[in-house]
Parts: C-alpha cells; sequence; structure tokens
C-alpha cells in the first residue's frame, strides 16, 4: 500500500485566520532589468524618472528606480499565496506609503500581520485586513499598506462567528510622506522632457482632468503581469476554477487596472513622478478581458512638504472606467434606489498622493 504524505499547499481559507498572527511571505524577489521592460511593455508608462537614466540622475537619484507600482505588484505578490489565494476578490486599500526607492538589483520581502477580519452573512466567506510590509535586503521599508480581501471559507457554516473591523488609517499626512530624493533640480528643461510645463504651482484643488486615452485589456497581458508579480490567486489564474463561480470568468487583478489608470494619468501630470502613498482605494466593479480602461483625475489636497521648497504633494482621486470614455468624469450614480453607488462602469477609486516639483 502506498503512503502518501499531503506536501503541497492550497492555501489559508477565512478560518484560518486569527488576529494579531504574523506571517512571513515564501519567495524573495530579485528586481531585474527584465522586470522594468515587461512593466513598461505592459502598461506603456511614460513618466520620465522611471524611463530615462539620465533623468533620474538629473532629478536626483542615483540611479533610475524601479516605478513605484511595480515596487508595489511585486509587495503585493509575495502575500497572495497567504493571504488571498483563496480570495472571492480584493476589496480596498488604505495607508499605504513608499519608502527608500526599489532598484534593479534590490531583493523584495514581504511580511504581513492580521489586523481584522469580517464574516458575511451567506456563511460562505468572509473579510480579511492585512497590513503588509515590503522591505529591501538591507531591511528597508520599500512599501506598507493595509488592505482587505474578501476570503472564501473551506466549508460553509451557519455560525459565523462575530466582526472585528479595524479601525482603517486616514490619508498619509504630508509630515508622514518620504521623499526619495534629497534636492529636486528640475529647470525648463527638465520640464520639456518630462512632457509637461505644469508643476506643483499649476494645479488647483478641485479641478478635474481627463486623461482622454485608452487601453483594452488582453488575456495574454493581465496573465502575464500576474506571473510577472507571482500573484497566484486562482480568481485570475485559473479559468477551470472560475468555471464554477457566479460569474464564470477570471477577473483582472485589480493592481493591474490601478497600473493602467497611473499610466493613462501621464495625459494631464506628466510632472507627478513618483506616487508617495496609497491613502484610499476601491475596486468598485469587476474588469474582465477586452474591457477598455479610461481614467479621470480630480485634485483633492495641494500639501506643502514641511522643510521642502524643491517639491510638494497633490492628492489624487483617479478614476478608471470600462468602455466608458472620461470627458463628463463618470463616478456615482445620482438617482434612483441606488443613489451614491459607483455607476456600474466605474472599476476603480484611488486615492492616492503623488510627488511633484514646486
Amino acid at each position: 500500500m502506498t503512503r502518501t504524505t499531503a506536501k503541497n499547499m492550497s492555501g489559508n481559507f477565512y478560518e484560518d485566520f486569527e488576529i494579531g498572527q504574523e506571517i512571513v511571505h515564501a519567495t524573495p524577489r530579485t528586481v531585474t532589468d527584465g522586470d522594468v521592460a515587461l512593466y513598461t511593455a505592459l502598461y506603456g508608462t511614460r513618466f520620465a524618472a522611471t524611463s530615462a537614466e539620465t533623468f533620474a540622475r538629473d532629478l536626483g537619484y542615483p540611479r533610475m528606480p524601479v516605478d513605484s507600482l511595480l515596487a508595489f505588484h511585486l509587495v503585493f505578490g509575495k502575500s497572495v499565496p497567504d493571504i488571498s489565494l483563496n480570495a472571492v476578490a480584493n476589496l480596498g486599500y488604505a495607508g499605504g506609503r513608499f519608502g527608500v526607492p526599489l532598484y534593479p538589483g534590490d531583493t523584495v520581502t514581504t511580511t504581513s500581520e492580521v489586523i481584522g477580519l469580517k464574516p458575511n452573512s451567506s456563511g460562505r466567506n468572509g473579510n480579511v485586513y492585512v497590513r503588509s510590509v515590503g522591505t529591501n535586503q538591507h531591511g528597508e521599508m520599500v512599501c506598507e499598506y493595509v488592505r482587505w480581501v474578501m476570503v472564501n471559507r473551506r466549508t460553509r457554516t451557519d455560525d459565523i462567528g462575530e466582526a472585528q473591523i479595524p479601525d482603517l488609517p486616514g490619508a498619509v499626512a504630508a509630515s508622514d510622506l518620504l521623499v526619495p530624493v534629497e534636492d529636486v533640480r528640475y529647470d525648463e528643461r527638465m520640464r520639456q522632457l518630462a512632457g509637461s510645463e505644469f508643476v506643483w504651482g499649476d494645479h488647483e484643488v478641485g479641478e478635474k482632468i481627463d486623461h482622454v486615452d485608452g487601453m483594452t485589456i488582453e488575456e495574454a497581458e493581465h496573465m502575464l503581469a500576474t506571473r510577472l508579480y507571482q500573484n497566484t490567486a486562482k480568481v485570475h489564474f485559473n479559468q477551470y476554477a472560475q468555471n464554477d463561480s457566479k460569474i464564470g470568468r477570471r477577473l483582472i487583478y485589480g493592481g493591474h487596472v490601478i497600473s493602467l489608470a497611473r499610466s493613462l494619468s501621464f495625459n494631464g501630470l506628466a510632472n507627478a513622478w513618483t506616487i508617495a502613498a496609497i491613502n484610499a482605494g476601491a475596486h468598485a466593479n469587476p474588469t474582465f478581458a477586452g474591457d477598455t480602461i479610461h481614467a479621470w483625475s480630480e485634485v483633492l489636497e495641494r500639501m506643502e512638504i514641511p522643510g521642502r521648497t524643491d517639491v510638494g504633494a497633490l492628492r489624487l482621486r483617479t478614476v478608471a472606467t470600462k468602455n466608458l470614455p472620461c470627458a463628463e468624469f463618470p463616478y456615482r450614480q445620482t438617482e434612483g434606489d441606488k443613489a451614491g453607488a459607483y455607476l456600474p462602469d466605474v472599476v476603480l477609486d484611488l486615492d492616492y498622493t503623488v510627488l511633484i516639483p514646486r
């Protein structure tokens, strides 16, 4: 008789999580120039600081850093096998900060702490709240954030338990933003190379910018992206498993939409060279291969950074839509029983902070 010992991992289900649980995620990830090239190929990002070594050095970096969202995805991807392998959907973010720049050759490691649990009344799943921190090989913080994700239970139950919802952090204060360069030097030539004359003082609170362009998501692209980040969530990878789901299709990884929206925002915010914080975010509706993403942004706050006269911060709301241009800035429903709810075409509502020269 053959004796079989289970050595494989099926991922954590909702009932496997406990408040205060600390998880060291497997597989450290060394960043390469190939990652940068693939990221550019996937999203067409055009921000000069992460596109040109010469521009990055002129801006004050020792060399060209990777895109802040590539750093986010790599940190996020490490957490998926333990946190969201059995997810229904990732729901939102809060209190995210970017720390030291990430460069090709650096190695990323991620740890997470479970800070909240909310069982859903169906008894089939619940929301898990975690605080994740990504560090480089020197133990320096690269990216940290809170996220919450709906995770399936192993088996349905009528005894759903009590909710323990954490107090979520608010918007990151200007004094807590980390500026990755000591002295931003931004002359007229730098503006020309960046692609815009508009800097910090040219933006007003309340102004809205239609980013005009659209990008259609191909099935192969989002599959390549999730593999690039080692994001193994079944909901993105496994069509066989999704055949029995309510929707019956693979969902596009929400971070893929965030990167598309950020790349689209270049047309109107070209001088916003890096993201300093993710204050809040919601994946409002699902996205699928074949959808075309558009985006618009609103300036929520213009912040001075203590002790800095060379750089300021803009707190932005960027809204991404599917199959709907944004000339009229679509957002929430205004009439009927669903007044206040997101329009069905809105797929992302992201509140984040960028750095921009003064």
